[in-house]
Protein backbone atom coordinates (compact mmCIF):
# COMPACT_ATOMS: atom_id res chain seq x y z
CA UNK A 1 0.00 0.00 0.00
CA UNK A 2 2.86 2.60 0.87
CA UNK A 3 4.87 1.76 -2.12
CA UNK A 4 1.49 2.66 -4.36
CA UNK A 5 1.08 5.74 -2.35
CA UNK A 6 4.98 6.50 -2.63
CA UNK A 7 4.54 6.09 -6.49
CA UNK A 8 1.55 8.14 -6.73
CA UNK A 9 2.46 10.77 -4.95
CA UNK A 10 6.11 10.87 -7.21
CA UNK A 11 3.99 10.68 -10.22
CA UNK A 12 1.89 13.56 -9.44
CA UNK A 13 4.61 15.43 -8.46
CA UNK A 14 6.58 14.69 -11.43
CA UNK A 15 3.67 15.40 -13.95
CA UNK A 16 3.10 19.19 -11.78
CA UNK A 17 7.03 19.52 -12.45
CA UNK A 18 6.58 19.37 -16.15
CA UNK A 19 3.55 21.56 -16.46
CA UNK A 20 5.54 24.16 -14.95
CA UNK A 21 8.61 23.55 -17.25
CA UNK A 22 6.72 23.81 -20.32
CA UNK A 23 4.22 26.59 -19.04
CA UNK A 24 6.73 29.20 -17.54
CA UNK A 25 9.84 28.70 -19.32
CA UNK A 26 8.61 31.12 -22.53
CA UNK A 27 11.95 32.67 -23.47
CA UNK A 28 14.37 31.20 -20.95
CA UNK A 29 16.44 28.47 -21.79
CA UNK A 30 15.63 25.22 -20.13
CA UNK A 31 18.69 24.72 -18.48
CA UNK A 32 18.78 27.98 -17.49
CA UNK A 33 15.53 28.45 -15.93
CA UNK A 34 15.91 25.35 -13.71
CA UNK A 35 17.60 27.24 -11.35
CA UNK A 36 14.47 29.56 -10.89
CA UNK A 37 12.48 26.47 -10.72
CA UNK A 38 14.67 24.69 -8.36
CA UNK A 39 15.81 28.58 -6.88
CA UNK A 40 12.16 28.99 -5.78
CA UNK A 41 11.73 25.40 -4.49
CA UNK A 42 14.63 25.75 -2.24
CA UNK A 43 12.91 29.24 -0.78
CA UNK A 44 9.44 27.12 -0.40
CA UNK A 45 11.39 24.32 1.41
CA UNK A 46 13.30 25.97 3.86
CA UNK A 47 10.45 28.35 4.70
CA UNK A 48 8.39 25.29 5.55
CA UNK A 49 11.36 23.69 7.33
CA UNK A 50 11.28 26.81 9.66
CA UNK A 51 8.10 27.36 10.32
CA UNK A 52 7.98 23.48 11.35
CA UNK A 53 10.82 23.64 13.45
CA UNK A 54 9.70 26.92 15.70
CA UNK A 55 6.08 25.79 15.41
CA UNK A 56 7.34 22.14 17.16
CA UNK A 57 9.60 23.93 19.58
CA UNK A 58 6.64 26.24 20.92
CA UNK A 59 4.25 22.90 20.84
CA UNK A 60 6.58 21.16 23.13
CA UNK A 61 7.12 23.91 25.61
CA UNK A 62 2.52 24.10 25.97
CA UNK A 63 1.63 25.95 23.50
CA UNK A 64 -0.87 23.72 20.44
CA UNK A 65 -2.10 27.17 18.68
CA UNK A 66 1.34 28.43 18.05
CA UNK A 67 1.67 29.26 13.89
CA UNK A 68 5.29 30.83 13.22
CA UNK A 69 3.65 32.17 10.02
CA UNK A 70 1.20 34.62 11.75
CA UNK A 71 3.33 36.18 14.09
CA UNK A 72 4.55 39.72 14.46
CA UNK A 73 8.25 40.91 13.36
CA UNK A 74 8.74 42.19 16.82
CA UNK A 75 7.43 39.09 18.69
CA UNK A 76 9.74 36.84 15.77
CA UNK A 77 12.91 38.58 16.64
CA UNK A 78 13.37 37.18 20.34
CA UNK A 79 14.35 34.08 19.13
CA UNK A 80 16.24 35.32 15.74
CA UNK A 81 19.72 34.60 17.54
CA UNK A 82 18.74 31.37 18.86
CA UNK A 83 17.52 29.75 15.54
CA UNK A 84 20.73 31.18 13.35
CA UNK A 85 22.63 28.66 16.12
CA UNK A 86 20.41 25.98 15.57
CA UNK A 87 19.49 26.15 11.48
CA UNK A 88 21.95 28.14 10.24
CA UNK A 89 19.37 30.75 9.23
CA UNK A 90 16.56 33.36 10.06
CA UNK A 91 13.73 34.17 7.96
CA UNK A 92 10.75 37.18 9.70
CA UNK A 93 7.03 36.04 9.18
CA UNK A 94 6.37 38.55 6.64
CA UNK A 95 8.90 37.25 4.41
CA UNK A 96 7.82 33.30 4.74
CA UNK A 97 7.32 31.76 1.02
CA UNK A 98 3.66 31.50 1.80
CA UNK A 99 3.06 34.77 2.89
CA UNK A 100 4.91 36.44 -0.04
CA UNK A 101 3.00 33.81 -2.33
CA UNK A 102 -0.34 35.22 -0.97
CA UNK A 103 0.85 39.12 -1.53
CA UNK A 104 2.53 38.58 -4.39
CA UNK A 105 -0.30 39.15 -7.33
CA UNK A 106 -1.13 42.58 -5.58
CA UNK A 107 2.13 43.30 -5.09
CA UNK A 108 4.11 45.67 -7.73
CA UNK A 109 7.33 44.83 -6.78
CA UNK A 110 7.80 41.64 -6.39
CA UNK A 111 10.96 41.46 -7.57
CA UNK A 112 12.58 43.87 -5.32
CA UNK A 113 10.41 41.92 -2.31
CA UNK A 114 12.15 38.82 -3.62
CA UNK A 115 15.60 40.09 -3.90
CA UNK A 116 15.03 41.92 -0.40
CA UNK A 117 14.01 38.71 0.85
CA UNK A 118 16.44 36.39 -0.84
CA UNK A 119 19.25 39.41 0.67
CA UNK A 120 17.82 38.92 4.18
CA UNK A 121 17.92 35.26 4.38
CA UNK A 122 21.89 35.02 3.20
CA UNK A 123 22.33 38.15 5.86
CA UNK A 124 20.79 35.86 8.84
CA UNK A 125 23.40 34.15 8.76
CA UNK A 126 26.55 36.11 8.62
CA UNK A 127 28.74 36.02 11.42
CA UNK A 128 27.42 32.56 12.50
CA UNK A 129 28.42 29.33 11.80
CA UNK A 130 26.59 28.53 8.66
CA UNK A 131 27.95 31.79 7.03
CA UNK A 132 29.83 29.71 4.09
CA UNK A 133 26.74 27.23 3.97
CA UNK A 134 24.43 29.99 2.80
CA UNK A 135 26.47 32.84 0.64
CA UNK A 136 25.32 33.43 -2.81
CA UNK A 137 22.61 30.16 -2.67
CA UNK A 138 20.08 33.05 -4.35
CA UNK A 139 23.13 34.16 -6.78
CA UNK A 140 21.18 32.06 -9.88
CA UNK A 141 17.69 33.06 -9.42
CA UNK A 142 18.28 36.80 -10.72
CA UNK A 143 15.11 38.05 -10.35
CA UNK A 144 15.44 41.00 -12.33
CA UNK A 145 16.92 39.41 -15.61
CA UNK A 146 15.25 40.55 -18.61
CA UNK A 147 15.15 36.44 -19.26
CA UNK A 148 11.89 36.58 -17.58
CA UNK A 149 10.27 39.58 -19.43
CA UNK A 150 11.36 43.05 -21.12
CA UNK A 151 9.44 44.96 -18.46
CA UNK A 152 9.41 44.91 -14.95
CA UNK A 153 5.66 44.09 -14.98
CA UNK A 154 6.01 41.16 -17.06
CA UNK A 155 9.06 39.65 -14.83
CA UNK A 156 6.76 39.93 -11.95
CA UNK A 157 3.90 38.05 -14.05
CA UNK A 158 6.12 35.30 -14.52
CA UNK A 159 7.30 35.69 -10.66
CA UNK A 160 3.77 35.18 -9.55
CA UNK A 161 2.93 32.11 -11.91
CA UNK A 162 6.32 30.53 -10.81
CA UNK A 163 5.41 31.30 -6.85
CA UNK A 164 2.27 29.79 -7.20
CA UNK A 165 3.23 26.85 -9.56
CA UNK A 166 5.69 25.80 -6.47
CA UNK A 167 3.70 26.36 -3.74
CA UNK A 168 0.47 24.27 -5.79
CA UNK A 169 3.05 20.98 -5.54
CA UNK A 170 1.87 18.83 -3.46
CA UNK A 171 4.64 18.21 -0.82
CA UNK A 172 2.56 17.34 1.82
CA UNK A 173 3.92 17.87 5.73
CA UNK A 174 7.25 15.87 7.19
CA UNK A 175 5.04 13.44 8.59
CA UNK A 176 2.54 11.88 6.53
CA UNK A 177 4.43 12.05 3.28
CA UNK A 178 5.84 9.26 1.74
CA UNK A 179 8.45 10.38 0.01
CA UNK A 180 11.06 12.90 0.59
CA UNK A 181 9.37 15.00 -1.56
CA UNK A 182 11.68 17.72 -1.76
CA UNK A 183 14.71 16.20 -2.95
CA UNK A 184 12.71 14.06 -5.00
CA UNK A 185 11.61 17.00 -6.96
CA UNK A 186 15.17 18.05 -6.88
CA UNK A 187 16.33 14.92 -8.28
CA UNK A 188 13.46 14.73 -11.18
CA UNK A 189 14.14 18.50 -12.50
CA UNK A 190 17.91 17.80 -12.46
CA UNK A 191 17.68 14.83 -14.36
CA UNK A 192 14.87 16.30 -16.63
CA UNK A 193 16.98 19.49 -17.17
CA UNK A 194 19.77 17.28 -17.41
CA UNK A 195 18.70 14.88 -20.30
CA UNK A 196 17.33 17.84 -22.20
CA UNK A 197 20.60 20.29 -22.25
CA UNK A 198 22.36 17.50 -23.56
CA UNK A 199 26.60 17.86 -22.22
CA UNK A 200 26.18 21.05 -20.28
CA UNK A 201 23.45 19.38 -18.33
CA UNK A 202 25.31 16.12 -18.13
CA UNK A 203 28.28 17.65 -16.47
CA UNK A 204 26.09 18.63 -13.43
CA UNK A 205 24.32 15.39 -12.68
CA UNK A 206 24.78 11.79 -12.59
CA UNK A 207 22.16 9.38 -12.63
CA UNK A 208 20.57 8.17 -9.25
CA UNK A 209 21.09 4.31 -10.17
CA UNK A 210 24.86 4.66 -10.88
CA UNK A 211 24.76 7.13 -8.17
CA UNK A 212 22.87 4.57 -5.91
CA UNK A 213 25.36 1.37 -7.06
CA UNK A 214 28.46 3.75 -6.51
CA UNK A 215 27.49 4.31 -2.77
CA UNK A 216 26.19 0.67 -2.19
CA UNK A 217 29.75 -0.76 -3.17
CA UNK A 218 31.65 1.45 -0.68
CA UNK A 219 29.39 0.57 2.22
CA UNK A 220 29.30 -3.15 1.36
CA UNK A 221 29.51 -5.12 4.92
CA UNK A 222 28.67 -1.63 7.21
CA UNK A 223 25.77 0.03 8.85
CA UNK A 224 27.60 3.19 9.32
CA UNK A 225 30.77 5.15 8.23
CA UNK A 226 32.49 8.52 9.54
CA UNK A 227 32.36 10.61 6.73
CA UNK A 228 31.79 10.81 2.95
CA UNK A 229 33.36 12.67 0.37
CA UNK A 230 33.47 13.79 -3.37
CA UNK A 231 36.05 15.84 -4.94
CA UNK A 232 34.19 16.87 -7.75
CA UNK A 233 30.91 16.57 -6.20
CA UNK A 234 28.65 18.79 -8.41
CA UNK A 235 25.12 18.99 -7.29
CA UNK A 236 26.18 16.63 -4.75
CA UNK A 237 23.87 13.54 -6.28
CA UNK A 238 26.36 10.56 -5.04
CA UNK A 239 26.76 12.73 -1.72
CA UNK A 240 23.13 12.22 -1.35
CA UNK A 241 23.10 8.55 -1.53
CA UNK A 242 24.15 7.64 1.38
CA UNK A 243 21.25 9.25 3.06
CA UNK A 244 19.03 6.75 1.55
CA UNK A 245 21.68 3.92 1.78
CA UNK A 246 22.46 4.52 5.38
CA UNK A 247 20.57 7.05 6.34
CA UNK A 248 22.06 9.95 7.08
CA UNK A 249 21.86 9.15 10.75
CA UNK A 250 24.54 6.39 10.34
CA UNK A 251 27.31 9.02 8.18
CA UNK A 252 28.27 10.10 11.94
CA UNK A 253 30.71 13.29 10.56
CA UNK A 254 29.10 14.09 7.73
CA UNK A 255 28.97 14.73 3.82
CA UNK A 256 32.23 16.49 2.53
CA UNK A 257 32.60 18.08 -1.14
CA UNK A 258 34.33 20.34 -3.75
CA UNK A 259 33.07 21.76 -6.47
CA UNK A 260 35.03 24.01 -9.33
CA UNK A 261 32.21 25.27 -10.84
CA UNK A 262 30.46 28.42 -9.00
CA UNK A 263 26.75 27.60 -9.90
CA UNK A 264 26.91 23.30 -9.25
CA UNK A 265 28.64 24.34 -6.20
CA UNK A 266 25.43 26.05 -5.38
CA UNK A 267 22.96 23.40 -7.02
CA UNK A 268 24.86 21.12 -4.63
CA UNK A 269 24.38 23.31 -1.31
CA UNK A 270 20.84 24.04 -2.12
CA UNK A 271 20.36 20.18 -2.62
CA UNK A 272 21.97 19.10 0.63
CA UNK A 273 19.18 21.68 2.21
CA UNK A 274 16.32 20.10 0.37
CA UNK A 275 17.49 16.53 1.58
CA UNK A 276 16.82 17.91 4.86
CA UNK A 277 20.70 17.79 5.57
CA UNK A 278 21.58 20.21 8.42
CA UNK A 279 24.40 22.88 7.71
CA UNK A 280 26.08 21.62 10.24
CA UNK A 281 26.26 18.24 8.27
CA UNK A 282 28.11 19.29 5.47
CA UNK A 283 30.87 21.06 4.17
CA UNK A 284 30.73 21.82 0.57
CA UNK A 285 34.11 23.54 -0.54
CA UNK A 286 33.88 26.03 -4.07
CA UNK A 287 37.56 25.59 -5.76
CA UNK A 288 39.68 23.14 -7.88
CA UNK A 289 39.95 20.08 -5.80
CA UNK A 290 43.51 19.25 -7.72
CA UNK A 291 45.57 22.65 -7.28
CA UNK A 292 43.73 23.91 -4.19
CA UNK A 293 42.21 20.99 -2.34
CA UNK A 294 39.95 22.49 0.76
CA UNK A 295 39.67 19.30 3.41
CA UNK A 296 42.79 18.94 4.48
CA UNK A 297 41.91 19.07 8.09
CA UNK A 298 39.04 16.08 7.25
CA UNK A 299 40.74 13.42 5.41
CA UNK A 300 41.13 10.41 5.87
CA UNK A 301 37.42 9.71 4.28
CA UNK A 302 35.52 6.19 4.98
CA UNK A 303 33.82 6.26 1.64
CA UNK A 304 34.63 8.18 -1.45
CA UNK A 305 32.38 8.56 -4.26
CA UNK A 306 33.10 10.38 -7.30
CA UNK A 307 31.96 11.06 -11.03
CA UNK A 308 34.75 13.64 -12.10
CA UNK A 309 35.14 15.08 -15.56
CA UNK A 310 36.32 12.82 -18.24
CA UNK A 311 39.80 13.71 -19.20
CA UNK A 312 39.91 17.68 -18.54
CA UNK A 313 43.30 19.70 -18.82
CA UNK A 314 45.15 20.30 -15.62
CA UNK A 315 48.70 21.74 -14.33
CA UNK A 316 50.16 18.68 -14.52
CA UNK A 317 53.99 19.24 -14.43
CA UNK A 318 53.51 22.55 -15.63
CA UNK A 319 53.57 23.09 -11.81
CA UNK A 320 56.43 22.30 -10.18
CA UNK A 321 55.25 21.70 -6.34
CA UNK A 322 52.51 18.87 -7.79
CA UNK A 323 55.44 16.25 -8.19
CA UNK A 324 56.07 17.13 -4.50
CA UNK A 325 52.29 17.07 -3.09
CA UNK A 326 51.73 14.38 -0.69
CA UNK A 327 48.63 12.78 -2.62
CA UNK A 328 50.66 12.39 -5.79
CA UNK A 329 54.26 12.02 -4.94
CA UNK A 330 54.20 8.52 -3.93
CA UNK A 331 53.48 7.75 -7.66
CA UNK A 332 56.81 9.32 -8.91
CA UNK A 333 54.69 10.56 -11.77
CA UNK A 334 51.93 13.07 -12.49
CA UNK A 335 48.50 12.38 -14.94
CA UNK A 336 49.36 14.06 -18.10
CA UNK A 337 48.48 17.75 -18.32
CA UNK A 338 45.98 17.14 -20.89
CA UNK A 339 43.93 13.68 -19.18
CA UNK A 340 43.54 14.39 -15.22
CA UNK A 341 41.65 10.99 -14.43
CA UNK A 342 44.36 9.36 -12.69
CA UNK A 343 44.85 12.69 -10.95
CA UNK A 344 41.77 12.56 -9.36
CA UNK A 345 42.40 9.35 -8.72
CA UNK A 346 45.71 9.79 -6.61
CA UNK A 347 43.86 12.44 -4.58
CA UNK A 348 40.76 9.83 -3.58
CA UNK A 349 43.48 7.01 -2.55
CA UNK A 350 45.51 9.58 -0.55
CA UNK A 351 42.78 10.85 1.18
CA UNK A 352 41.08 7.24 1.76
CA UNK A 353 40.73 5.98 5.15
CA UNK A 354 42.91 2.38 5.91
CA UNK A 355 39.33 0.53 6.47
CA UNK A 356 37.64 2.61 3.40
CA UNK A 357 36.56 2.25 0.07
CA UNK A 358 36.48 4.34 -2.37
CA UNK A 359 34.17 3.84 -6.15
CA UNK A 360 35.16 6.14 -8.79
CA UNK A 361 33.57 6.59 -12.39
CA UNK A 362 37.09 6.46 -15.02
CA UNK A 363 36.99 7.39 -18.61
CA UNK A 364 37.80 3.88 -20.41
CA UNK A 365 41.21 5.20 -21.95
CA UNK A 366 42.65 5.45 -18.38
CA UNK A 367 42.51 1.17 -18.03
CA UNK A 368 45.34 0.88 -20.72
CA UNK A 369 46.58 3.76 -21.84
CA UNK A 370 50.41 4.14 -21.90
CA UNK A 371 53.16 6.56 -20.26
CA UNK A 372 52.60 8.63 -17.44
CA UNK A 373 49.22 6.91 -16.77
CA UNK A 374 50.40 3.12 -16.61
CA UNK A 375 53.17 3.98 -14.10
CA UNK A 376 50.55 4.98 -12.21
CA UNK A 377 48.53 2.20 -12.82
CA UNK A 378 51.71 0.00 -12.19
CA UNK A 379 51.91 1.85 -8.80
CA UNK A 380 48.18 0.75 -7.86
CA UNK A 381 48.53 -2.69 -9.02
CA UNK A 382 52.24 -3.16 -7.31
CA UNK A 383 51.10 -1.31 -3.84
CA UNK A 384 47.73 -3.55 -4.09
CA UNK A 385 45.26 -0.52 -3.98
CA UNK A 386 42.94 -1.87 -6.98
CA UNK A 387 40.22 -3.77 -5.62
CA UNK A 388 37.66 -4.23 -8.95
CA UNK A 389 37.42 -3.00 -12.44
CA UNK A 390 33.71 -2.84 -13.16
CA UNK A 391 32.90 -2.11 -16.56
CA UNK A 392 29.58 -0.49 -16.87
CA UNK A 393 26.89 -0.49 -19.80
CA UNK A 394 26.99 2.33 -22.69
CA UNK A 395 25.30 5.27 -23.18
CA UNK A 396 24.11 5.72 -18.68
CA UNK A 397 25.17 9.36 -18.45
CA UNK A 398 23.49 12.25 -20.44
CA UNK A 399 25.93 14.11 -22.34
CA UNK A 400 27.55 11.23 -23.73
CA UNK A 401 27.44 7.78 -24.95
CA UNK A 402 30.85 6.28 -23.59
CA UNK A 403 30.72 2.64 -22.07
CA UNK A 404 32.83 4.40 -18.66
CA UNK A 405 34.01 1.86 -15.97
CA UNK A 406 34.42 1.98 -11.72
CA UNK A 407 37.40 1.42 -10.37
CA UNK A 408 37.06 0.69 -6.67
CA UNK A 409 39.83 1.12 -4.47
CA UNK A 410 41.18 -0.26 -1.06
CA UNK A 411 44.30 0.48 1.45
CA UNK A 412 43.27 -3.02 3.32
CA UNK A 413 42.41 -6.07 0.82
CA UNK A 414 42.68 -9.45 1.82
CA UNK A 415 44.36 -10.53 -1.57
CA UNK A 416 46.58 -9.83 -4.21
CA UNK A 417 43.94 -9.83 -6.93
CA UNK A 418 41.97 -8.03 -8.84
CA UNK A 419 38.62 -8.36 -9.15
CA UNK A 420 37.10 -7.97 -13.07
CA UNK A 421 33.56 -7.73 -13.85
CA UNK A 422 31.78 -7.25 -16.81
CA UNK A 423 28.35 -5.70 -16.69
CA UNK A 424 28.23 -3.73 -20.00
CA UNK A 425 24.74 -5.95 -20.65
CA UNK A 426 23.64 -4.96 -17.05
CA UNK A 427 20.76 -2.40 -17.94
CA UNK A 428 17.58 -1.90 -19.60
CA UNK A 429 16.85 0.99 -22.06
CA UNK A 430 14.32 3.41 -20.94
CA UNK A 431 13.26 6.84 -23.26
CA UNK A 432 16.60 7.59 -25.24
CA UNK A 433 19.01 6.22 -22.05
CA UNK A 434 20.17 3.36 -20.47
CA UNK A 435 19.64 2.95 -17.08
CA UNK A 436 20.72 0.16 -14.65
CA UNK A 437 17.69 -1.26 -12.57
CA UNK A 438 17.93 -1.93 -8.93
CA UNK A 439 18.27 -5.84 -10.55
CA UNK A 440 21.01 -4.86 -12.50
CA UNK A 441 22.85 -2.60 -9.30
CA UNK A 442 22.28 -6.38 -6.91
CA UNK A 443 23.58 -8.57 -10.02
CA UNK A 444 27.17 -6.10 -9.98
CA UNK A 445 27.01 -6.10 -6.36
CA UNK A 446 26.73 -9.57 -6.05
CA UNK A 447 29.82 -10.72 -8.67
CA UNK A 448 31.49 -7.82 -6.12
CA UNK A 449 30.91 -9.07 -2.90
CA UNK A 450 31.12 -13.05 -3.72
CA UNK A 451 34.52 -12.58 -5.59
CA UNK A 452 34.61 -15.63 -7.58
CA UNK A 453 35.37 -16.32 -11.43
CA UNK A 454 32.08 -16.77 -13.68
CA UNK A 455 32.38 -17.26 -17.25
CA UNK A 456 32.15 -14.03 -19.60
CA UNK A 457 30.99 -11.72 -16.27
CA UNK A 458 33.56 -11.97 -13.25
CA UNK A 459 37.61 -12.85 -13.21
CA UNK A 460 39.58 -12.79 -10.34
CA UNK A 461 43.05 -11.96 -11.75
CA UNK A 462 46.51 -11.94 -9.47
CA UNK A 463 48.56 -9.16 -9.97
CA UNK A 464 51.67 -10.64 -11.15
CA UNK A 465 49.20 -11.71 -14.03
CA UNK A 466 48.26 -7.98 -14.43
CA UNK A 467 52.11 -6.81 -14.44
CA UNK A 468 52.71 -9.45 -16.78
CA UNK A 469 50.36 -7.54 -19.23
CA UNK A 470 51.93 -4.33 -19.14
CA UNK A 471 49.56 -2.96 -16.10
CA UNK A 472 46.08 -3.09 -18.57
CA UNK A 473 43.85 -3.03 -16.36
CA UNK A 474 40.88 -2.99 -19.08
CA UNK A 475 38.44 -5.63 -18.25
CA UNK A 476 38.00 -7.02 -21.67
CA UNK A 477 41.56 -7.76 -21.08
CA UNK A 478 40.82 -10.56 -18.61
CA UNK A 479 36.52 -11.14 -19.00
CA UNK A 480 36.32 -13.16 -22.66
CA UNK A 481 33.08 -11.87 -23.78
CA UNK A 482 30.57 -14.49 -24.61
CA UNK A 483 30.10 -15.33 -28.37
CA UNK A 484 26.59 -14.43 -29.45
CA UNK A 485 27.37 -15.81 -32.92
CA UNK A 486 24.65 -18.86 -34.01
CA UNK A 487 26.50 -21.69 -34.30
CA UNK A 488 26.53 -23.41 -37.68
CA UNK A 489 26.21 -27.57 -38.12
CA UNK A 490 28.70 -27.96 -41.18
CA UNK A 491 26.86 -31.48 -41.85
CA UNK A 492 23.58 -29.80 -42.45
CA UNK A 493 24.95 -26.83 -44.33
CA UNK A 494 26.92 -29.32 -46.58
CA UNK A 495 23.70 -31.53 -47.27
CA UNK A 496 21.32 -28.17 -48.34
CA UNK A 497 24.39 -26.87 -50.46
CA UNK A 498 24.28 -30.17 -52.26
CA UNK A 499 20.02 -29.98 -52.14
CA UNK A 500 20.63 -26.65 -53.93
CA UNK A 501 23.34 -27.69 -56.52
CA UNK A 502 21.13 -31.16 -57.51
CA UNK A 503 18.22 -28.88 -57.82
CA UNK A 504 20.27 -26.58 -60.41
CA UNK A 505 21.35 -29.31 -62.25
CA UNK A 506 17.59 -30.57 -62.60
CA UNK A 507 16.86 -27.25 -63.56
CA UNK A 508 19.70 -26.59 -66.13
CA UNK A 509 18.81 -30.15 -67.66
CA UNK A 510 14.98 -28.94 -68.13
CA UNK A 511 16.05 -25.29 -69.62
CA UNK A 512 18.09 -26.98 -71.67
CA UNK A 513 15.45 -29.31 -72.99
CA UNK A 514 12.65 -26.77 -73.78
CA UNK A 515 15.66 -24.09 -75.72
CA UNK A 516 16.33 -27.68 -77.57
CA UNK A 517 12.53 -28.31 -78.41
CA UNK A 518 12.10 -24.28 -79.29
CA UNK A 519 14.68 -24.39 -81.90
CA UNK A 520 13.91 -27.36 -83.17
CA UNK A 521 10.31 -25.85 -83.90
CA UNK A 522 12.00 -22.96 -85.69
CA UNK A 523 10.47 -23.00 -89.61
Amino acid sequence: MTNNKKEQERSALHATIWRIANDLRGSVDGWDFKSYVLGMLFYRFISENLTVYLNEQERRAGNPDFDYARLGAEEAAYGMAETVNEKGFFIFPSDLFVNVRARARHDANLNETLSRVFTNIEASAKGAASEDDFKGLFDDLDVNSNKLGPTVARRNERLVKLLDAVGELNLGTYTDHTIDAFGDAYEYLMAMYASSAGKSGGEYYTPQEVSELLARITVVGKTSVNKVYDPACGSGSLLLKFAKVLGKENVRQGFFGQEINLTTYNLCRINMFLHDINYEQFDIAHGDTLTDPAHWDDEPFEAIVSNPPYSIKWEGDANPLLINDPRFAPAGVLAPKSKADLAFTLHMLSWLAVNGTAAIVEFPGVLYRGGAEQKIRKYLIDNNYIDAVIQLPPDLFFGTTIATCIIVLKKSKHDNKVLFIDASDQFVRQGNKNKLSHAHQQAVLDAYTQRVDADHVVRLVDNTAIADNGYNIAVSSYVEAKDTRVATDITALNAEIARIVARQQELRVQIDAIVADLEGGRP
